[in-house]
């Protein structure tokens, strides 16, 4: 009896189409491409274009030419951008864990459910990260002046005589309390959200175990909110660095305490827009960019090591 076989073409599964398979190798760039263009317009392109600009020199006479690494070496050098640098650093080194101490404390409160009216404490602990950094400033400014505001009229009121929290040896303390009050808020809020994750068979385990609060808020919670605690710091790590609004706009208010260079991104704006200095100034930023994120990475690994 004669065995039928089956045809090549009957065994051989049908592929597709070249202009399918065309068709389906675009349908990923269809959804990421309006992502990459904007992250290519507004990250990409602004920081090729300042590494471009700060190997050049812009003078009077001859113009614009190649200079290499000239500025960076002048930055490197410059002890007005090092001083702002170290401001910043020690503004971190003190504001930073007492406005994340501040927000944990909060958090931990709020989570305990022990706080009467946690709702309400909660979107009142929040609402100063809702209002403008330029209003935070200029509110407390004016209350710090010694001529009115707070200040001037407890001065008035009680005769004495309070310090000057707009005088070079307070502004930063002064600046310190303004950041503060901004983002305690938003700082709880994130702990606030790590805590309510945090599995509460955890809660009743220690609670057999005859735990107390302190117990479990030192074994329990606090490693439980570490990875939030990591991202807190580092997000205030480089809005310090990043420290502007502040500081310009209480210049008006006490220009003797607060020079352009005040910090660095101070120091790169008045670089940039007063001293016509756009080449140097791209180079200041990039040094300051670089230095943000060594500093960022060295506290993502030791956070990360520590959870390890």
């Amino acid at each position: 009896m004669t065995m039928l076989q089956p045809s090549a073409a009957a065994g051989r599964r049908p592929g597709r189409s070249p202009a399918r398979r065309a068709r389906r190798s675009w349908t990923g760039w269809g959804f990421i491409g309006p992502f990459a263009l904007v992250f290519t317009l507004v990250f990409l392109a602004p920081l090729v274009y300042s590494v471009y600009l700060s190997l050049f020199r812009t003078q009077l006479i001859g113009g614009t030419h190649f200079v290499g690494l000239d500025n960076y070496q002048a930055a490197l050098s410059d002890g007005q951008f090092w001083d702002g640098v170290l401001r910043v650093g020690l503004f971190l080194l003190i504001q930073v864990p007492i406005m994340l101490g501040l927000a944990l404390l909060v958090a931990l409160a709020i989570d305990s459910g022990r706080l009467y009216g946690k709702d309400f404490f909660r979107i009142t602990v929040f609402l100063p990260y809702a209002v403008p950094a330029v209003v935070a400033t200029l509110m407390w400014g004016f209350m710090y002046g010694t001529r009115y505001g707070l200040v001037g009229d407890i001065d008035g009121a009680l005769g004495v005589q309070l310090p000057d929290l707009l005088s070079p040896d307070l502004v930063l303390a002064s600046i310190g309390n303004i950041v503060t009050w901004e983002f305690v808020g938003y700082n709880m809020l994130i702990f606030y959200a790590a805590l309510r994750v945090v599995p509460h068979s955890l809660y009743e385990a220690a609670e057999i175990d005859g735990a107390g609060q302190l117990r479990v808020i030192t074994a329990i919670k606090l490693p439980a909110i570490r990875g939030a605690l990591v991202i807190a710091t580092i997000f205030s790590i480089i809005g310090s660095f990043q420290l502007f609004n502040e500081p310009a706009i209480l210049q008006k208010l006490a220009p003797n305490a607060i020079t352009t260079d005040f910090t660095p991104n101070y120091y790169t704006y008045s670089l940039s827009f007063s001293g016509q200095q756009q080449n140097y100034s791209a180079t200041v930023a990039i040094v300051m960019g670089v230095i943000t994120m060594i500093v960022a990475y060295v506290v993502q690994l030791r956070g990360m090591r520590k959870g390890a």
